[in-house]
C-alpha cells in the first residue's frame, strides 16, 4: 500500500472574496450608515431642544424666585417701621456696636 503525499484541505482552505471589499462601498450598508446617522441627529436635536426648554424654565423660575423675595421685603419693610432693609441692618449693627463687648448672652 502506498501512502498518498496528497493533503487534504477542508473548508477553512477554500479562498474567498468576502474579505477584499470595502465595507463603504458596499451601497445597502453605506445608506444603513447614512440613516442610522440621520436618526441620531434627529434625537440628539430633540434631546437638545429639551434642554433648552428646561433651561428656559429655570429662568424663569429664577425671576419668580427673584420677584417673591422682593414682594415679600417690601411687605417686612411696611411691618419695620417703613425703613429700608439697608437701613435696618444699620442700625442693627449700630446697636451692637454700642453694647458691652461681652458678646452674646443664650437663655435655655
Amino acid at each position: 500500500m502506498a501512502i498518498s503525499s496528497r493533503t487534504i484541505r477542508g473548508l477553512q482552505d477554500i479562498r474567498t472574496h468576502s474579505g477584499r471589499v470595502r465595507e463603504a462601498i458596499i451601497p445597502h450598508k453605506a445608506f444603513m450608515r447614512l440613516s442610522c446617522l440621520e436618526m441620531e441627529k434627529f434625537r440628539r436635536a430633540k434631546e437638545r431642544e429639551s434642554a433648552i426648554t428646561r433651561v428656559r424654565n429655570i429662568d424663569s423660575r429664577f425671576r419668580d424666585i427673584d420677584a417673591e423675595k422682593t414682594v415679600i421685603l417690601n411687605a417686612m419693610n411696611i411691618l419695620n417701621n417703613d425703613s429700608p432693609v439697608g437701613e435696618r441692618k444699620e442700625e442693627h449693627k449700630s446697636e451692637l456696636s454700642r453694647k458691652s463687648g461681652a458678646g452674646f448672652k443664650l437663655k435655655y
